[in-house]
């Protein structure tokens, strides 16, 4: 009587696993941009609530904006390094290749 064929590994490569969550990262970022530049709008303005409540100033959010934006713009160029990091192997068969 024969063994049956070896089964398959349940589990993906590590490497091959943590490519797929980067690209997932970078799939979720521009998402996670909007979310946050969208706060701002929910800071209260004048004349909201009744009283006198604490006000955001236009400059608070001017200064969150940008914070936001250059963080965002740091976040993608290191997922974009970790995510070429592959691709710049060389490995690849559909690359073009080199001039001559």
């Amino acid at each position: 009587m024969t063994s049956p064929p070896p089964r398959p590994p349940v589990f993906v490569p590590r490497a091959s696993y943590r490519q797929r969550r980067i690209r997932d990262m970078a799939r979720l970022l521009p998402m996670v941009g909007a979310v946050l530049f969208m706060i701002p709008l929910l800071w209260p303005q004048r004349g909201d609530g009744p009283g006198t409540g604490e006000v955001q100033m236009t400059s608070g959010a001017i200064v969150y904006l940008f914070t936001t934006w250059v963080i965002l713009i740091a976040l993608a160029a290191i997922i974009s390094r970790l995510t070429g990091s592959d691709d710049a192997s060389g490995d690849d068969p559909a690359a073009p290749a080199g001039r001559a």
